[in-house]
């Protein structure tokens, strides 16, 4: 099953020339996740993906960098005579926020189901959920965990005939954790299996400053996207706002143990080669995607997450 994350916007509150506001595409298999929806969302799928027809939409606060691509979104998808409903989650107040989105939208053709989640409200999926967390902004916000369900160990095929089942059905039962029968009577599964391998972990905060239950929710994480809104100089002023600096998010990856961070939300005022050596100095394994670049994870047993530069432009994701 591929896994990989595509930076559609890495900037910080303004947009600049390279970088637009937050948005990050989640490609799990056929299905298509969007983690905030900032202004000019679209243009930047169209700019590298093609316009991507997102399954659903989770937003980790109601701030305009954050927020302001979806009319044009929803807008553009009525346009191209889209049909599938979509559902949208956020933290509460989502409902107030499309009144004040609802003259901009207008009617559209297809069903937006708005879902607001607390913190404790799991959002079940085939084979992983998405675990909304509280974030420590400025305003209420939810961070957000795509955790993959652990999946079965490897079979060994020489164990399974050393245990008398014949080659065929008897091995796809196994694997799907049945019991079958041996030539020297039932075989279970535990016998043929391997351990079970974990599956993949992203996490997304958003707009926060460090907290206990970034940790947390980020623990053994493959992949951390953490805001990274200012250099350690003005760690006064991330307080203040809700923000994290760059050592910040640096010193929650590494007391959670993750594989790779990715600092995201960096304002243009900083140049992000500096960024990368102060956070590298707390956590080496750190990048600062530019937008459309890519980080593809492959499950644990294959290797790490690796950064794709200018990946999303080099895929078609218009399907």
């Amino acid at each position: 099953m591929d896994l990989a994350v595509t930076f559609l916007g890495t900037g910080g509150s303004v947009p600049s020339a390279r970088r637009s506001t937050a948005s990050v595409l989640v490609a799990r298999g056929g299905e298509r996740l969007l983690f905030d929806c900032g202004e000019g969302t679209q243009r930047q799928m169209q700019r590298s993906l093609g316009l991507v027809q997102v399954d659903e939409i989770y937003l980790t606060h109601f701030h305009a960098d954050h927020v302001l691509g979806i009319p044009g979104l929803l807008k553009t998808y009525d346009l191209t005579d889209r049909r599938v409903p979509l559902k949208i989650y956020g933290p509460p107040g989502l409902t107030e926020l499309f009144q004040v989105f609802g003259p901009l939208v207008g009617r559209l053709k297809f069903t937006v189901d708005l879902i607001e989640l607390r913190a404790d409200e799991a959002v079940p999926h085939d084979g992983y959920e998405v675990r909304p967390f509280e974030a420590a902004h400025s305003a209420r916000a939810n961070g957000y965990a795509l955790v993959e369900e652990d999946r079965p160990g490897r079979f060994d095929p020489d164990a399974a005939a050393a245990a008398g089942v014949p080659e065929g059905p008897g091995y796809a039962a196994l694997q799907r954790g049945e019991t079958v029968e041996g030539k020297a009577g039932p075989v279970t599964p535990d016998r043929v299996m391997g351990p079970s391998r974990p599956g993949r972990t992203i996490v997304i905060t958003g707009d926060t400053a460090p907290s206990p239950a970034t940790v947390s929710a980020a623990a053994d994480a493959d992949l951390l996207i953490h805001d990274a809104s200012f250099a350690e100089e003005e760690v006064q002023r991330a307080a203040e706002t809700g923000h994290s600096t760059v050592g910040q998010a640096a010193a929650v990856a590494a007391e959670a143990h993750v594989k790779l961070l990715a600092l995201v939300h960096i304002s243009s005022r900083y140049h992000v080669g500096k960024v990368i050596e102060e956070a590298k100095e707390v956590f080496e394994p750190t990048v600062a995607p530019k937008d459309f670049d890519v980080i593809e994870l492959p499950f644990p047993e294959r290797g790490e997450p690796q950064l794709v530069p200018d990946g999303a432009r080099a895929r078609d994701g218009s399907g």
